[in-house]
């Protein structure tokens, strides 16, 4: 902070009218104000900000007569002491327009020191967070969730009290304990399956009777909610930029779904939903039309599973559901409770940086089957990357996070259009095979999917309607692992 500093941020609030979210100017002329230490409070518990003492903002950001900077800066200084914990902000006093100002510098603190809260008024009445008109009071809730970056939370462990293993999926069930006798035989390899559940917790023992935790219900279960009715995804998709612009008089949104189940499911049915309301283009490669579609599948399959994998399921929040909300310009994935640990919106993606809120949550979906092939998540702190990796491959902009203590949303913009887009059909698919088959004599069904980039379903359906036309002929019998086709003599 310096004169220059100092000079530019007065500019912009006498520009605007105001101060600002990050700056916070008082007059402090009879000594400090009684704000000041909610102030510290919220800049601490936030993003960090600036505190200018001795200036007037009713007057334009002018000098307050008489103003004592040195006593001022001392007052500051010895206020940041009663708050725990103390802030150590940089406390300076700095040249303005004849006079002197003080000027400080209140860092974030690190989230196993929040919440900062005004020890006099305790930890529920002193805490603060800056929003865009002022310093407001922390919520309980939101306190909570701070207070859980102190130790691990354990709410994914909870048994639930009214479930039993028969409510589990038999099919995800087998293919988990398969999964984890074959990634550690020596360990689990002879184990019971009721003590490989134990053991993973998925299960717990409950007066001798074999229940789920929250996580393996929500990993393995065939109906979680059952249980737990908002612990689902809720799918919109919105006809403009917003929510609050309708469809026509009767309708608000285009489509909508409420997704439930076991979370691979609702991961599945969600990327569908997506799939299922945006445009798929195709862009000219060689013999053959690419889908181009608005959102990669696979950054929309790894985001929702995140939003499902690092969710708040404290007991406060169970009654809060993931959002997954299409706009004409964007997707957004809401999950509630925001970043955990050490993970920042500037490190989410950077190697070696990863932390799990649902720890054995975590661990269970690792090993639990994907319906498309597969697992649920690689469990590596790969996740963003992949998001990141995926719409980069498209050509489309990095995705937008946004953190809160109560919640994290992800946006991914929708994707440009391409000069060298044109609009596929049937027609095209069936004329790029035969292009194919005229350069190259013969193919096969393999060699067809691995040139297009196409489901073989895709490429299979095609050829069979080729054949039938009679423009098409197989070279080798029916069901032969040697098939190949050509065009009809």
């Amino acid at each position: 902070m310096d004169e220059r500093w100092l000079a530019d941020a007065v500019s912009t609030m006498r520009q605007i009218g105001s101060d600002r979210q990050t700056v916070e100017v008082k007059e402090a002329k009879g000594g400090l104000p009684k704000s000041i230490l909610e102030t510290l409070s919220a800049f601490s518990n936030g993003s960090g900000g600036d505190i200018i003492l001795g200036l007037s903002e009713c007057r334009g950001f002018t000098l307050v007569e008489g103003f004592d900077a040195r006593s001022t800066a001392d007052a500051l200084a010895h206020a940041c002491e009663l708050l725990t914990p103390p802030v150590r902000p940089r406390i300076e006093m700095v040249p303005f327009e004849g006079g002197t100002v003080v000027c400080a510098r209140v860092d974030e603190m690190h989230p196993r020191d929040k919440p900062c809260y005004v020890t006099a008024r305790n930890r529920y009445d002193g805490a603060f967070v800056r929003t865009s008109d002022g310093d407001r009071h922390l919520t309980g809730y939101e306190i909570d969730r701070l207070m859980e970056e102190h130790r691990q939370p354990l709410h994914d462990d909870e048994i639930v009290p009214d479930a039993t293993i028969e409510d589990l999926d038999e099919a995800l069930l087998t293919g988990f304990i398969q999964r984890q006798k074959e990634l550690h035989p020596r360990i689990l390899g002879t184990r019971s399956d009721a003590e490989i559940l134990v053991d993973l917790h998925v299960a717990k023992l409950d007066d001798g009777v074999l229940r789920p935790t929250l996580a393996g219900l929500m990993a393995l279960g065939m109906f979680p909610q059952k249980f737990f009715p908002r612990l689902n995804i809720t799918f919109t998709f919105f006809p403009g930029v917003d929510k609050a612009t309708p469809v026509d008089s009767a309708r608000r949104f285009l489509d909508a779904k409420t997704i439930i189940g076991p979370i691979p499911y609702m991961v599945l049915d969600a990327v569908d939903a997506v799939s299922r309301n945006m445009r798929t283009a195709a862009v000219v490669e060689g013999a053959f039309r690419h889908d181009v579609p608005d959102y990669p599948r696979v950054a929309v399959r790894e985001a929702v599973a995140n939003a499902l994998m690092h969710r708040d399921y404290s007991p406060e929040s169970r009654g809060s559901q993931v959002q997954v909300n299409m706009f004409v310009d964007r997707l957004e994935i809401l999950n509630p409770g925001g970043l955990y640990g050490d993970v920042t919106v500037d490190t989410l993606g950077t190697i070696g940086i990863s932390s799990a809120r649902n720890q054995f949550l975590s661990n269970i979906l690792e090993t639990t089957p994907y319906p498309e092939g597969g697992y649920v998540v690689e469990n590596r702190g790969m996740g963003y990357q992949e998001i990141e990796q995926q719409l980069a491959h498209a050509q489309m902009t990095p995705p937008r996070p946004r953190n809160t203590t109560t919640s994290f949303t992800l946006t991914i913009d929708k994707r440009r259009i391409l000069p060298e887009e044109t609009s596929s059909s049937a027609q095209d698919i069936d004329g790029a095979i035969l292009d194919y088959l005229a350069q190259r004599t013969s193919a096969s069904t393999a060699e067809l999917v691995r040139e297009s980039g196409m489901a073989r379903s895709t490429i299979s359906s095609h050829i069979k309607g080729l054949i039938e036309r009679g423009v098409v002929e197989p070279m080798e019998p029916a069901r032969s692992p040697r098939q190949r086709y050509r065009l009809a003599r």
